[in-house]
């Protein structure tokens, strides 16, 4: 197969420490003032260091602010930029409301932990800001439809960091499914790393200390714990894997990483509207340290129109995934009355290869072919369209990492109304759509200073 994209030893990489950027200096040129797209990133970590490697390219944008609760990440950001940019011009922030009220900003991309991603999301809303929001959505439910209504509002141009819609053999998976070439479709299966592909990876202490520790010199703690719950402060629970597996802050990788199996599942299946109806399914969670996301996982799903959905965990998936194909810790297959079709960031793999060998007709669905996925975003800042991957798509396959997660931890299955968005006959499950807010921060007021 062809290599197009992260290895999971590369994506952990990145997300794993504040890489530097791939820039090399050059004077600014391009554009007439006006026809520039400014923008600011929210949270200079690993991975947004990686999306601003994929921004700072294009000639249409700029980055003009960085923002970081650990002064030396964005201090380290706003440096490398203006060696970049050659000369002084970008500011460094350690709070995203500073940013926003900046009148000059167009646009912001959040790459916080997953715990920040609405809440950063909906002040922008508010404030008049185009967003590009890092997957997951978010740890509510309930927060992402406050979302959706402040952007219905004020008509926000919103991209969902699933950026494997923008890559050629997603697209093509999706096309064969959408206009019918595998027949009809009878099931779905959606699978990526857990928890342990970290330790597999790297010397990570197994579930995180729970030992408190002095908070560091340059770091604002309170601020980036937000409105999650307060508590001590530990060496681990600031990192990226105590932000990726403490569920204070996150799912954990059902929704980290699962967000992007589940999102081509969606687009294939022409489904970014709705979700599936009932889930079901069984998982470890950890009961020592830190890290207490689910570690492992394995749920059924079934859409309104009969199609199933199994969604699994790596160490779940690899038995059952390499059955029929050469083995990739994460993926999604499409079987149709016709045959399957199976694709991941290294390539598209098919039962026949005739399949792949399909052009498409000129009556057929084609589905929207962007340069790459950040350059989709800046583009649409500056026309006003809809980027490829829309919040309602970005809600509807959250929900699914979601009703996942509580079938899990609730031990039962769980169903659900995607049309009133409401659980059916389960208080506990519906207890979980949202999640409290610490003081001072509030959800339904604007988030000023």
């Amino acid at each position: 197969m062809n290599v197009n994209g992260l290895t999971r030893r590369d994506f952990l990489r990145g997300a794993s420490a504040a890489a530097p950027l791939l820039l090399s200096p050059r004077a600014w040129g391009g554009n007439a003032p006006g026809s520039r797209v400014n923008l600011a990133i929210i949270g200079a970590g690993g991975r947004g260091n990686g999306l601003l490697n994929n921004t700072v390219h294009l000639p249409e944008a700029r980055v003009v602010a960085v923002c970081d609760c650990f002064v030396a990440r964005r201090e380290t950001m706003r440096d490398q930029l203006d060696t970049f940019y050659g000369g002084k011009g970008v500011t460094a922030y350690a709070d995203f409301r500073e940013v926003l009220a900046r009148d000059d900003i167009d646009g912001v991309i959040v790459a916080t932990p997953d715990h920040w991603h609405v809440p950063i999301a909906l002040a922008a809303a508010r404030a008049g800001k185009a967003m590009y929001i890092e997957k997951p959505l978010g740890v509510s439910l309930a927060w992402a439809w406050q979302l959706r209504e402040a952007v219905q509002a004020r008509k926000n141009v919103f991209q969902y960091g699933t950026q494997q819609r923008s890559e050629a053999q997603f697209r093509q998976a999706c096309e064969l499914v959408r206009n019918g070439y595998l027949g009809a479709i009878e099931r779905v299966e959606a699978w990526c790393p857990d928890m342990s592909s970290q330790y597999a990876a790297f010397s990570v202490p197994r579930y995180g200390s729970t030992e408190p520790a002095p908070v560091p010199d340059g770091f604002d703690y309170a601020q980036w714990l937000g409105p999650a719950p307060e508590k001590p402060y530990t060496v681990d629970r600031c990192t990226c894997y105590g932000a990726y597996h403490t569920y204070d802050y996150a799912l954990g990788f059902i929704a980290g990483w699962g967000a992007h199996p589940l999102d081509i599942v969606q687009w294939g299946l022409g489904t970014d509207a709705t979700s599936p109806v009932r889930y079901e399914g069984t998982g470890t969670i950890p009961t020592q340290g830190l890290y207490d996301t689910i570690d492992s996982w394995d749920v059924e799903c079934a859409y309104a129109s009969g199609v199933k959905l199994r969604f699994m965990g790596h160490r779940v998936a690899e038995a059952v995934v390499g059955a029929y194909r050469p083995w990739k810790d994460h993926g999604t297959t499409f079987f149709g009355s016709e045959g399957w079709v199976s694709v991941d960031r290294s390539g598209i793999l098919a039962s026949d290869p005739k399949l792949l060998a399909i052009a498409l007709k000129e009556t057929d669905t084609h589905l929207k072919a962007p340069q790459s996925h950040m350059h989709d975003f800046v583009t649409c800042v500056r026309s006003g369209d809809a980027p490829i991957a829309g919040l309602e798509a970005a809600i509807r396959s959250d929900t699914i990492c979601h009703l996942s997660d509580m079938a899990i931890r609730l031990g039962r299955a769980v169903r659900w109304d995607p049309g009133t968005e409401q659980v059916r006959g389960d208080a506990d499950a519906t207890a979980m759509l949202t999640r409290p807010v610490r003081a001072p921060w509030d959800l339904s007021k604007p988030m000023l200073r």
